[in-house]
Formats: C-alpha cells, structure tokens, sequence
C-alpha cells in the first residue's frame, strides 16, 4: 500500500520583504533621477557610476546566495 505525504508549503515572502528587490528599485530611482535631473553629479565622485556598475551585480548575487525564501503573491 502506497502512503500519501502531506504537502508542506515552502514559505513565501512579499516581493516588498525582498532585500534583492528594495536595493534594485533604490538603485533605479537613484539613476533616474540622475539621469532625468542631474541633480546627485555634483555630490557624487567622477567614477560613480563605474563603481555601482560593478558593485551592483556583486550585491545582486550576495543577497541571492543568502536568500532564504521564494517570493509570492500573497
């Protein structure tokens, strides 16, 4: 006879729970201001965009190998 397992759900968390989502949308707005206003250049380094097109990816894939949870929708 063949027993029958419960199925356990895998916890889920909101997308706005997600570390990975929030530091992408930070990052996001960030350039768009810039890039609509120019309002952050003079505050920020000549090669400031040099360092987050390198530093972005590396958080990316640090908070990825430490995620614990999948997203869901509710």
């Amino acid at each position: 006879m063949n027993a029958v397992l419960p199925v356990v759900a895998a916890p889920v968390k909101l997308w706005w729970q997600s570390r990975t989502l929030i530091v992408n949308a930070i990052t996001a707005a960030l350039v768009a201001l810039e890039a609509g206003t120019g309002l952050l250049q003079p505050y920020l380094p000549v090669d400031f965009f040099t360092v987050i097109a390198v530093a972005l990816p590396m958080v990316n894939a640090i908070l990825r190998v430490i995620t614990t949870q999948a997203l869901g929708r509710s």
